[in-house]
């Protein structure tokens, strides 16, 4: 059984974690439904944008069974030519061949796409199939691209790949351009590619540099790639084939996906291109929700239109990143009254500092609940995900509530002798460790889910400063609480401390690890020689 601790300067600290949590949360929620002022575009209408038609959950290009069919396609179409002058594909099967002669019914020109990989019998399914269809629709092709990142991946050589364009070049009209797409990196390492394309389809995305560049940095770095690329190749036509910025996702040291950002990126580069009379290609139509399961959360965000076909912000006017903000603020109400209902049953004491500790808990607990379903409304695809991720904060909730109900008692001067069942905290330790090796060893493409372990780290920290364990913690938690912060560092030194979400996760877990190192150092001094 846990004794009191008679420090005030611990319970002094206890009421300044509770009221800063309970404020931060309240905070951030107003923050993200605050309209910014952006720069207008000049236009609502963007020259060209990748095409894919996978908007909806469980279709995917990886499954070469599945056809988009004629109807959906002419359906996307009509309503994309309100906004686009062109639009570009990346292979010819599931249905998109179909593309180009649907698109001439709207008068919008293809940037057509031959997939390339290291399937030689599928890579002459496809250029036949590009060829045909070339030859079929040569007044609404304005370029064919043959590969699209092919080298990044290493799929073909150098070699093979400028076989495959003379390939197409040789079978289609003559005043239809070749090109080959990829990142810009790519370009400079194969500079040979240059002589087998008519003109250069450079990839330029900020977030996925290998030194991520912050959206209000991004324009100006884009410049100065785009301008690089051009003295490497004079004489040489340059169009940069994707470029965008996520909605949603993980934090990639200062690039961070938002709303607001890619609105603000997408403006910025419009007015940019406008004044270069650059080319371009911005990635993506729809919201792709297949690629979750490659990219993680971001993948699936970078669209100009959501997965349901709705413009997800306007070129013109301010824009706001979350306009239900205010059901934060219910969420934030709603935890306030039920921790100072479950704080009131069966209490012994009866000061306002019990009430308002309560209150401040369920203000705190309730906006990181609704920031985590905002993250799980992003982040989840299958049923497993929704069930897997409700069911842990459902647990994590009702461990905040038994520790709300006795920091309460403390900090209203009525020592509550109940204590919450030890494994609780292994359990909460358990998940977070194993958590934090994911995010060691494999966590590019992984969220930190703040809102979850927030409720259990924050409320065994200010349990742990009103306390003193009567036990040694067991050799596992001890063990779970030195190995949690030290996994921790890792993304922090990874993202050479530029992500503070990373600072966050790492604070998380020092503040549940901190009262295990207390205690454990604490008995540890009283034993004897002989049982240490």
């Amino acid at each position: 059984m846990p004794q009191p601790s008679n420090n005030a300067v611990a319970f002094g600290f206890a009421w300044l974690l509770l009221v800063a949590a309970a404020l931060t949360g309240v905070i951030w929620w107003w923050s993200v439904g605050q309209p910014v002022s952006l720069q207008d575009a000049p236009s609502a209408r963007i020259a060209c944008v990748s095409y894919a038609p996978f908007r909806k959950v469980g279709e995917s290009p990886l499954n070469t069974r599945f056809v988009i069919t004629p109807e959906r396609i002419d359906e996307d179409l009509r309503a994309l030519s309100q906004r686009f002058d062109c639009v570009r594909t990346y292979s010819q099967s599931n249905g998109l061949s179909a593309v180009p002669a649907i698109a001439a019914r709207y008068h919008m020109q293809v940037l057509m796409g031959i997939w390339i990989s290291s399937v030689s019998k599928q890579n002459e399914r496809e250029i036949a199939t590009g060829i045909a269809t070339a030859n079929a629709n040569p007044k609404t092709i304005r370029g064919i691209v043959v590969g699209n990142e092919v080298l990044l991946r290493g799929e073909v050589s150098p070699k093979n790949l400028a076989t495959y364009i003379q390939t197409v070049r040789a079978a289609t009209p003559s005043d239809i351009p070749i090109t080959y797409a990829d990142v810009w990196e790519r370009w400079l390492q194969y500079p040979q590619m240059a002589n087998s394309v008519d003109f250069i389809t450079i990839h330029i995305l900020p977030y996925w540099e290998d030194k991520p560049v912050a959206a209000k940095d991004a324009v100006p770095y884009v410049e100065s790639i785009y301008t690089r690329l051009q003295h490497a190749f004079p004489g040489k036509q340059l169009m940069i084939g994707e470029t965008g910025w996520p909605s949603a996702g993980r934090l990639r040291r200062t690039a961070e996906p938002s709303l607001v950002n890619e609105a603000r990126y997408l403006r910025e580069f419009v007015n940019y291109a406008a004044t270069v009379h650059m080319p371009y290609n911005v990635i993506e139509t729809f919201d792709q929700p297949w690629k979750r399961a490659l990219e993680g959360t971001v993948g699936g965000y970078w669209g100009i239109f959501d997965s349901d076909a709705n413009p997800k912000f306007a070129m013109l006017g301010p824009v706001t990143e979350e306009p239900h903000w205010w059901w934060g603020w219910v969420a934030s109400g709603i935890g306030a009254v039920l921790f100072m209902v479950v704080g009131g049953v069966g209490r012994t004491w009866h000061s306002w500092r019990g009430w308002f500790a309560s209150f401040l808990s369920g203000v705190a607990a309730g906006a990181a609940i609704a920031w985590q379903v905002r993250k799980m409304m992003y982040a989840c695809g299958p049923l497993w995900e929704w069930v897997l991720s409700s069911v842990s904060l459902a647990l994590a909730l009702m461990v905040a509530l038994a520790l709300g109900r006795r920091i309460a008692a403390h900090l209203a001067d009525r020592y509550d002798h109940s204590e919450p069942a030890s494994w609780w905290r292994f359990v909460a330790l358990f998940g977070l460790v194993l958590y934090d090796i994911l995010m060691a060893f494999d966590g590019r493409y992984m969220d930190f889910p703040i809102g979850l372990f927030a409720l259990p780290c924050i409320g065994y920290a200010l349990f742990g400063l009103l306390t003193l364990e009567e036990k040694m913690p067991s050799i596992e938690q001890r063990f779970l609480a030195c190995a949690g912060p030290a996994l921790a560092i890792v993304p922090v030194v990874v993202e050479v401390g530029m992500n503070y979400v990373s600072w966050l996760w790492l604070g998380l877990n020092v503040a549940i690890a901190v009262p295990v190192w207390v205690n454990g150092c604490r008995h540890a001094i009283r034993l004897q020689p002989q049982e240490a």
